[in-house]
């Protein structure tokens, strides 16, 4: 039985979204005619109350054509050093909309309304980029699952208010961060120009990501997905998955979250796990004790099928998800178990 922890995005088609997808009906999505797809968008665009949405092949891509709808080249973008536009992109930023990254050094990927404040360089200074955006990360995947404050995203949306900014929500997790929250898509619909939500991760498709704006921005992202290469055409039979996890994938990601939580706790009690990060959804970031050889215990875990992943700087991570099944649970939790019995690395 293979145990795969490296990430949600690992997941299968469950039965019911492989039927929803092989019974989509199609159209040529370049043109805006494959039905399944406007469908998709419409309905995420209602989920948030904004005015329109754009299927993206990725949640990459959705980013970056979401920061060039934003942007001009020579601008210059807020985030948080933690944040995944500027650590997991492939330096795209700057690669695809000419801008660059002023960093905040917030908390677990989080930063404050005062630390944006304080990046944000003048209008008249022309020696300085023109801040022209701002960009947050729900939940925070380096930050190792963290969900925000909301009164805080408030308080940025004064910021970018009092300053003319963009602000744009990486939300490749946002519907882990609403599960967990109690709180509904139409709350960050209302403060957010644009967001990007997966659906290839804790909702179980196998590949997508939506762009939610107003009509103007989203018609701009639309030009740049097609200069990105983004443009699909009968991609209805991916939107038909998107359909179905969003009707039948959202409540049941406490589960994940849940099992998180058990992991966490046992990791807690073993004698070479150093310390275990605070979890809030389905991401679990520990490390080793000191005197714990790291691909030792990579390889350990591997020869019993079971496979997580190192962010570096002596971080591990464990992700939990759809297909991490309850039969997956029990034998994982008793081989960590079973390590410590056996005073594995002590």
């Amino acid at each position: 039985m293979t145990i795969n922890l490296i990430s949600d995005t690992v997941t299968k088609p469950t039965k019911g979204m492989l039927e929803a997808m092989m019974c989509a009906e199609v159209g040529d999505d370049v043109f805006k005619a494959d039905p399944t797809v406007n469908a998709l968008e419409q309905k995420v665009a209602d989920l948030f109350g904004m005015e329109r949405a754009l299927f993206f092949p990725s949640g990459t891509m959705a980013n970056q054509a979401g920061i060039k709808a934003h942007t001009q080249p020579g601008d210059q973008l807020i985030c948080d050093k933690y944040a995944h536009v500027y650590n997991y992109e492939g330096g795209g930023a700057a690669f695809n909309s000419g801008v660059t990254s002023a960093l905040a050094d917030g908390h677990r990927g989080m930063m404050t309304a005062a630390q944006v404040e304080a990046l944000v360089n003048p209008y008249d200074f022309y020696h300085s980029p023109k801040t022209a955006l701002v960009c947050v990360e729900n939940t925070t995947n380096k930050g190792g699952g963290a969900c925000w404050d909301f009164e805080e995203l408030k308080k940025i949306r004064a910021v970018c208010d009092d300053h003319h900014l963009g602000y744009h929500l990486d939300g490749a997790r946002l519907w882990n961060a609403l599960a967990n929250k109690k709180e509904s898509p139409e709350q960050y619909g209302a403060i957010f120009d644009t967001i990007s939500v997966c659906l290839s991760k804790g909702l179980g498709c196998p590949v997508g990501s939506v762009l939610v704006g107003s009509d103007e921005l989203i018609e701009k992202a639309f030009r740049v997905r097609k200069v990105f290469g983004g443009g699909m055409r009968q991609a209805g039979y991916l939107a038909a998955a998107g359909i179905y996890a969003l009707d039948h994938h959202r409540e049941r990601l406490v589960e994940d979250h849940d099992k998180a939580q058990e992991i966490g706790g046992l990791l807690r009690s073993l004698p070479f796990i150093k310390n275990v990060e605070p979890i809030e959804t389905n991401i679990i970031i520990f490390n080793l004790a000191d005197n714990v050889d790291e691909q030792a215990f990579l390889q350990q875990l591997k020869e019993h099928d079971v496979h997580i992943i190192g962010m570096g700087q002596g971080k591990l991570r464990i992700v939990t998800h759809l297909d991490y099944t309850t039969v997956m649970h029990h034998a994982f939790l008793s081989l960590l178990k079973e390590m410590s019995i056996k005073k594995a690395f002590v």
